[in-house]
């Protein structure tokens, strides 16, 4: 799995001119699977994320989480993010998971996140055309890959 995690003031998904989901502070995370990706890389990534201290304390210092500040999370999917670039010029999704294996995992991700963690946490429309909108607060923008943890 792979995800861009911008840290925001505020995020909406619009489709077809209608607005789907927004949030205020938090966490915009794009995500995007790949075939081999489990369960493992979703609990992986979803503590990562959870933990991960990229909001100002008093002293304006990134150490808190999104956790510690009580923000919303929005997850869009995104296959885009499994690109190959390094031969031509057209990207190549070869190794973008194909539905029946990325809209599980997709919504694993959702739960894990809502379940475990208790995050508020909106989504997208898997596989829709979607208007992503954010003010990036920051900017702050991490990103992360199951496949290089170190």
């Amino acid at each position: 799995m792979r995800a861009v995690i911008q840290r925001v003031n505020k995020a909406q998904v619009t489709i077809e001119g209608i607005r789907k989901s927004s949030i205020g502070k938090g966490l915009l995370i794009l995500l995007g699977v790949e075939n081999a990706d489990n369960e493992e890389d979703a609990d992986w990534l979803t503590r990562k994320i959870v933990a991960l201290r990229i909001f100002d304390d008093e002293e304006g210092i990134m150490n808190r989480s999104i956790m510690d500040i009580g923000g919303e999370i929005l997850v869009v999917s995104q296959f885009t993010l499994m690109s190959s670039y390094k031969k031509g010029n057209r990207p190549s999704w070869i190794r973008a998971a194909r539905h029946e294996h990325a809209i599980p995992m997709y919504e694993m991700f959702v739960e894990k996140l809502t379940k475990t963690y208790n995050m508020h946490v909106e989504t997208g429309v898997f596989g829709a055309n979607m208007q992503v909108e954010l003010v990036n607060d920051g900017p702050v923008t991490i990103c992360m890959d199951t496949k290089n943890k170190e």
